[in-house]
């Protein structure tokens, strides 16, 4: 990855040989591995045995996951907040796996679309839910920084699964809790 950085920098005009540039193309390609760590996970290591038997049958919801991910379009960041909810079903997941599950797909080129409805169908498939909620808010570099250059738009994507979709209640409940 280092020498086509290298390359992408010089076809934009750059002196490679600049102080500024030299380690450029190496942190730019460690970088770059960082930010797409996710195709490096798997959900099983993510979550690693974290469920736990409950009786819960309640609401459980996170809200105001930071998120950081590259709109697979144009390889810019988005950057916003997911917040997500289930309704266990003689299970309970581990707090900080929700965390790293919104993390392990959000660190890969990504549209938001997709990011919303993998992170709900993994969280219904892990835990067995009866229903599952996720909704993430977030800015576009790529609309922010280039084409329409629009500085406030923020982006909302839902996905409601089981009695998220089924029942107004519930819904309305966890859109009550989010705001």
């Amino acid at each position: 990855m280092k020498e086509h950085y290298a390359r992408i920098i010089e076809a934009i005009g750059e002196d490679l040989q600049r102080p500024g540039l030299k380690d450029t193309p190496e942190r730019a390609a460690k970088a770059m591995a960082y930010l797409t760590r996710g195709y490096e996970q798997t959900v099983e290591e993510v979550v690693n045995e974290a469920l736990f038997p409950s009786d819960c049958s309640e609401m459980v919801l996170v809200k105001d996951i930071e998120l950081y991910s590259l709109c697979e379009h144009h390889m810019l960041p988005f950057i916003g907040k997911a917040h997500v909810a289930y309704i266990p079903d003689g299970k309970v997941l581990g707090l900080s796996k929700i965390a790293r599950i919104v993390d392990m797909f959000a660190r890969r080129l990504q549209i938001q679309e997709q990011l919303t409805v993998q992170v709900a169908e993994t969280i219904q498939r892990v835990t067995g839910a009866a229903g599952v909620g996720v909704i993430i808010e977030a800015k576009h570099m790529c609309m922010m920084m280039r084409g329409v250059e629009k500085q406030n738009s923020v982006m909302k994507t839902s996905a409601m699964l089981g009695s998220f979709r089924s029942q107004q209640a519930t819904r309305t409940e966890f859109l009550s809790l989010i705001r």
